[in-house]
This record gives C-alpha cells, structure tokens and sequence, in this order.
C-alpha cells in the first residue's frame, strides 16, 4: 500500500462514520508532513447544516491545529470530489494538494462538471490527484443510495 492510499484508507474510515448516521458517506483527512492533522466526515443532516460537508469540518479542525486559515504545506485526502462550495474553500484555503478517491460527474468541481481547483485567473492553485482507491469510494457511495432507494420504496409501501 502506497502513501496516497493509506490516507485514503482513513479518509473512508470517516466516510463510513457519516453513512452510520444515514448521511452521505463521504470523509476526508488533512495531511500536514506525515501526520493528520484533521479529519472530517459528511453531517449535513445531523447538523441540520448546509456547511457541514467532509472537507469543511476538516479545513475547520486543521485551521484550529495550526492556528491559521492557511493550509499551506497540507494535502486532502477525500473520498468523493469536492462541490463547488468545497473546491473554493479548498482553493481559499492554500493547501497544496488534494487526492481522490472517485469522482461526481453530476457535482464535482475539480474536473468533472468544472475544475475549480487548477483554474487559471485564481490567485492559488490546488494539485489534483484522481483515483485513489477509486472501486472502494465508488461502491460505498453506490451501495448507500441503493439502500436510502429500497428504504424510500419501503417506507412508500408501508403510507399506502
């Protein structure tokens, strides 16, 4: 196992916190150096929150450790391709360096609808790395909608 996908493996330990809450399952881990530095995980619906997406509680707790907003020197690790609110506030953020597990054709921002994190004009640019331990990501998230669809049908069946 390489360095990208023994942080990814963490990142879907915290994937699989949020699915345990019946959230989206998608986690993420700051990596400063060879230490993690802050872990998030999908709470939308626990904190009734729009802004409590994986990779904003993790800038949060990593900002907090380090003592500044700025995340120069630090590397994502995420399972899902950041939405365009993330990809903004990774780029605000100055981290280097941002590794994924799949992409969101439907919502991804660092290349899949757009590529807000290598876009030219900015004044930062984030390295992107696409496919780590992309199966595993990918069926995870795949496997948690076709239960949240089996579980709508039910609960469909059982109103009448």
């Amino acid at each position: 196992m390489n360095e990208a996908e023994k942080y990814m493996k963490e990142a879907i330990r915290q994937a699989k916190k949020a699915y345990a809450l019946k959230e989206v399952p998608i986690g993420c881990v700051i990596v400063q150096g060879e230490k993690i530095i802050a872990r998030g995980y999908n709470r939308r619906n626990t904190d009734k929150n729009t802004l409590s997406h994986a990779e904003l509680n993790a800038i949060r707790k990593a900002s907090r450790k380090l003592g500044d907003w700025r995340l120069e020197g630090c590397t994502m690790y995420v399972t899902l391709e950041p939405c365009q609110m993330c990809a903004g506030a990774l780029v605000q953020s100055r981290i280097d360096r941002v590794v994924i597990g799949c992409m969101n054709k439907k919502a991804g921002c660092a290349g899949s609808v757009l590529n807000l994190l290598e876009m030219d004009g900015f004044n930062h640019k984030v390295e992107v790395v696409r496919g780590v331990l992309e199966e595993e990501c990918s069926s995870m998230l795949s496997a948690f909608f076709k239960e949240l669809r089996k579980e709508k049908k039910e609960n469909k069946k059982i109103r009448g």
